[in-house]
């Protein structure tokens, strides 16, 4: 039985840095725990994902804390356990997977959310050019049973460049590329949620794989053409 759901209802209820203080150590065992867990997905992504062997479970991990500084909600601790795995890094402007834990909003969830302005111009490139591959990935079978489509914020029209009739619009208008599953609270008691969210990142895979090759860098030219 995980711990994570009993903890994380509790702090919602008491936000506050004294409350924590008081049950610092209940906090530490139960982040111990979700770092087991982190540890057990990070090894099984390693499989698709050969360079996050470079990385522990607390480098995926974020930190409970909520930075308060520009925004109106002043509670001072984050009421989630995350876990972002990406290649390139936490901060890596590129694709990852994502997994959150909370009391009746747990989900897997991978892609890129809000690209900066040069990578979402990649991003919109590569829709352009191979538009058709992310449309097989989006409506293939197994892609269709875990995630409902690609969501993300879109432009009220089309993007500059692309005409409103353009095959693949309903894409560039995508201002975000992101999926997500939920999980549900018995799964996260069982820790069945490991294997979901391992399941899940298999299949969106080819998705984060598209925009991977949309962003990266490509230093000696080839590919260009």
């Amino acid at each position: 039985m995980r711990p994570f759901l009993k903890f994380l209802s509790s702090l919602a209820e008491n936000n506050n840095k004294e409350w924590m203080d008081t049950n610092r150590d209940w906090y530490q065992a139960t982040r111990q725990e979700f770092l087991k867990d982190v540890e057990v997905i990070l090894k099984r992504l390693r499989e698709l994902e050969p360079e996050l062997s470079a990385f522990k479970p607390k480098d995926c991990v974020f930190r409970q804390n909520r930075d308060i500084r520009f925004s109106p909600n002043k509670d001072p601790y984050k009421t989630n356990f995350g876990a972002y795995f990406s290649p390139k890094g936490k901060k890596s402007p590129g694709p990852g997977y994502y997994l959150q834990i909370q009391p009746g909003n747990s989900f897997f969830a991978g892609g890129i959310w809000m690209p900066e302005a040069e990578n979402l111009k990649k991003i919109r490139k590569e829709i352009d050019y191979s538009g058709a591959e992310l449309e097989k990935i989006e409506h293939s079978a197994e892609f269709k049973k875990l995630f409902s489509g690609i969501e993300g914020e879109k432009l009220k029209t089309s993007p500059r460049d692309y005409e409103a009739d353009h095959p693949y619009i309903e894409y560039l208008r995508l201002k975000s590329f992101t999926v997500s599953h939920p999980i549900a609270d018995k799964d996260v008691n069982s820790g069945n949620f490991i294997n979901l969210a391992l399941d899940g990142f298999g299949v969106m895979k080819p998705f984060n794989d598209f925009l991977a090759k949309a962003i990266e860098e490509v230093e000696d030219g080839s590919g260009i053409l």
